[in-house]
């Protein structure tokens, strides 16, 4: 009988090999796929059939199913011996019902070795520019960082029942191959930042680091543990897209007061720029290991052909 230490029990050879499902199969999801086809198989759940010949020419296992549709679920139960959970929560609400979702369908059969959440660092809310480790309370400021909160503590909740849980907390996240993943489309709007008293510290992270974070987690990520994924940058938002701007020779963008900019930009865009955090990253690297190919945005913005 399949047992947590063996999930896939005794199954036929071509079975035994270790299968990492992942839940939103992004740019993230494909940039991990694509580091370890070599060692296990992988799978990715989809709600778009439209999507499986893309994932299958990426040499990924396509599931058609709905996190919103809990029935849809029920054939990813003792399926893969590692999850990697990339899928954002619904839009509106305070509660993410598509990760509880996945956590009942998970534990239907024997649970997963391993379970890897990414989640936001916007859990933490304003927290004026302080260093914050993942030790500090979480104090979610917007809808959009209660419904992560949410799907933490439902994600905690499945971790009590045997499965090894990590959550990495992220930063935005940015790359010149990801799609809107620089500044550069932005800066040629000419959108305003905030003024230099009223600016806020922001954190980064290249698409590619975050997808070898993913990796490191999902193997040596403690269980019940948050993960702070970030790069070295100590920067302010308006220090950021002055370094964008001067990298690809594009004007500076304005700088207004925030209350200039609460007339002028979407709510959206005015909830990044009303919280201030510089995040620790030490657990990153000493329990993931994890040694940064772009250790700063300096590294990363350009791409590999203009980089000196």
């Amino acid at each position: 009988m399949p047992s947590n230490q063996n999930p896939l029990g005794a199954l036929p050879a071509r079975f035994r090999r270790q299968r990492l499902l992942i839940i939103g199969c992004g740019d993230i999801g494909l940039r991990v796929a694509r580091g370890l086809q070599a060692r296990l198989r992988v799978l990715a759940l989809t709600q778009s059939p439209e999507r499986v010949p893309a994932l299958r020419a990426a040499g990924i296992t396509p599931l058609v199913g709905d996190l919103d549709a809990a029935a849809s679920l029920a054939r990813l139960a003792g399926l893969a011996t590692r999850v990697l959970h990339l899928a954002p929560p619904p839009a509106l609400g305070e509660i993410d019902a598509r990760s509880l979702a996945l956590a009942r369908a998970l534990r239907r059969r024997a649970l997963p070795l391993a379970l890897v959440y990414v989640s936001t660092s916007g859990v933490y809310g304003d927290c004026a520019g302080d260093w914050v480790a993942e030790s500090r309370p979480v104090a979610p400021a917007t809808p959009r960082a209660l419904r992560r909160v949410n799907a933490e503590r439902a994600l905690r909740h499945l971790g009590r029942a045997g499965l090894r849980l990590s959550i990495l907390r992220v930063p935005g996240i940015y790359a010149p191959d990801r799609a809107g993943g620089t500044p550069e489309a932005r800066l040629r709007r000419g959108t305003p930042v905030l003024a230099a008293p009223d600016d806020v510290y922001t954190n980064h992270i290249h698409a590619d680091d975050l997808a070898r974070a993913c990796v490191a987690a999902l193997w040596r990520g403690r269980a019940q543990r948050a993960y702070n994924v970030a790069d070295d940058s100590q920067l302010k938002m308006g220090d950021y897209f002055d370094l964008a701007a001067d990298l690809y020779g594009l004007p500076r963008p304005p700088r207004v007061p925030r209350s200039q900019a609460q007339e002028q930009l979407p709510l959206s865009l005015l909830s990044f720029m009303s919280e201030s955090r510089r995040l620790v990253t030490t657990r990153m690297a000493r329990e993931l290991r994890l040694r940064l190919r772009y250790p700063t945005v300096h590294t990363g913005l350009l791409p590999a052909g203009q980089r000196g």
